[in-house]
């Protein structure tokens, strides 16, 4: 799953990853402004890493709108990543 998500996105999506997993954000999640603040990129990509991140599986929107929480999704992020082990 390494691969996949490093590939074509510089890192960016693991280190969104890496970010939700940090002790403080984990429970609360971080918005798309956040996301972007954190690691230099621009908005539009920000959101769109995570767009593709929710559709993947490994995260979770909650709230409305602009105000969108992302969070990791712990156990369909296991499920993700042991199909990509797995050769998918």
């Amino acid at each position: 799953m390494d691969d996949m998500l490093r590939n074509s996105a510089d890192g960016t999506r693991l280190s969104i990853l890496a970010r939700l997993a940090e002790p403080g954000t984990a429970g609360r999640g971080l918005t798309a402004d956040d996301i972007a603040a954190r690691l230099g990129v621009p908005l539009p990509a920000a959101r769109t890493h995570l767009r593709l991140l929710t559709a993947l599986g490994p995260l979770r929107p909650a709230g409305q709108d602009e105000r969108l929480h992302y969070r990791r999704d712990e156990i369909r992020l296991a499920e993700v990543t042991q199909l990509f082990e797995k050769g998918w």
